[in-house]
């Protein structure tokens, strides 16, 4: 229960530095820094490494994080743990917050001056996604949702103390090789990569509250 608490304490701060962030995007204080990290990832870019980075973009897309929580979610249903496999519902529920705020909140991405090809993704279909509101990155908020999810399980499950470290030190990895793959193909301010950082921590950590959840001796 400590532990529970723990996270549920977490949550409420995070959702507090999240709404703290959205008023700073909002009033403009943290446009400059935006322009200026921009540019400077701009200044890097190489042409023969951008099919490389469009790759690692198919790692946070719609389609490769769905796959996964359903994956996840059927694992655990046939594995007999039952409603624990509703932590699908969390992965849905960020996602549905997330386009809420990209439909709703001003704030234009990177022009097409600077922005590189994002990765291929049904995303596309949604007026949102195609050169509109970048706040906050889908890609960041499923990848932590997503990995960080499956290596949580992986963990509690795994006996291998070995495959339970590279679970957890592969979710770090994948997240922040998707946070460098937003800013390097410019398809993101660095604001929206904070924040999708910080709505996936927020719905990962609910998830894990729902996973550690007290249950009954019966379940």
């Amino acid at each position: 229960m400590p532990a529970l608490t723990a996270r549920l304490v977490a949550i409420g701060v995070l959702v507090v530095v999240f709404v703290a962030l959205t008023i700073a995007i909002s009033a403009g204080l943290l446009t400059q820094l935006d322009l200026q990290v921009a540019q400077a990832m701009h200044s890097v870019w190489q042409p023969a490494l951008h099919p490389v980075f469009q790759a690692v973009a198919e790692l946070g897309g719609i389609e490769v994080t769905t796959v996964l929580m359903l994956a996840l979610s059927v694992y655990l249903w046939r594995s007999g743990f039952g409603s624990d496999a509703l932590v699908f519902v969390v992965f849905v529920a960020a996602v549905a917050f997330e386009l809420f705020y990209r439909y709703n909140l001003h704030h234009l991405g990177p022009p097409a001056s600077i922005a590189q090809g994002d990765g291929p993704s049904l995303s596309e279909l949604f007026p949102a996604a195609r050169g509109g509101n970048s706040f906050p990155s889908g890609h960041m908020l499923r990848t932590v949702v997503a990995y960080g999810l499956l290596a949580f399980v992986i963990r509690r499950l795994s006996p291998s103390p070995r495959i339970r470290a590279l679970a957890a030190a592969g979710a770090i990895a994948v997240i922040v090789l998707m946070a460098f793959d937003r800013l390097y193909l410019d398809v993101h301010w660095e604001s929206d990569v904070v924040g999708g950082l910080l709505l996936g921590a927020i719905a990962l950590l609910a998830g894990t509250v729902w996973l550690d959840r007290p249950k009954k001796a019966e379940n």
